[in-house]
């Protein structure tokens, strides 16, 4: 497994990818492409979001975009791994090193239907924090209804 960060050098691998992620969840949140056939990508990779890659065996794997919403306060703000590397808990060991990283108070967020996504994430979060995390529903003002996981580490001084 190798991460990489976004930057010029491969922002269309991280497009491309998303495509299949803004597919799979196009019928969940009512999303169309555009007369091209693509998916917009939201957010985009700049300001406070940076974007990072996994590979495995030298292939993208997936990808995640994170919100440095204030120092040390992060929101994972897309997360996709592609069907293939499902297994073997690819996303978990990816985010769980991001997660390291970035030391800090964390949200995620998922949107009502994606009852997969919600299975993960609380499997991942409660894994990682040892199950020292808060889990609650609101409706948030861009996707509706969501489920939400949220915790802190101790961050090193």
């Amino acid at each position: 497994m190798k991460i990489v960060s976004i930057d010029n050098s491969n922002e269309q691998v991280y497009a491309n990818l998303y495509q299949g992620y803004a597919a799979e969840f196009s019928k969940i949140i009512d999303d169309k492409p555009n007369e091209n056939g693509l998916f917009e990508i939201y957010p985009k990779i700049e300001g406070k979001v940076s974007g990072y890659l996994l590979y495995v065996d030298g292939i993208p794997a997936a990808l995640t975009a994170i919100m440095e919403k204030s120092p040390k306060e992060y929101e994972i703000c897309d997360f996709y791994v592609l069907p293939c590397f499902r297994k073997n808990k690819v996303g978990k060991n990816f985010i769980s090193i991001l997660f390291e990283r970035f030391r800090g108070s964390w949200e995620i967020k998922q949107v009502a239907g994606a009852d997969h996504a919600v299975k993960f994430w609380q499997d991942v979060v409660n894994d990682y924090t040892a199950g020292r995390f808060v889990e609650d529903k609101y409706v948030d003002e861009k996707w509706g209804l969501v489920t939400r996981q949220r915790f802190n580490h101790n961050v090193d001084n």
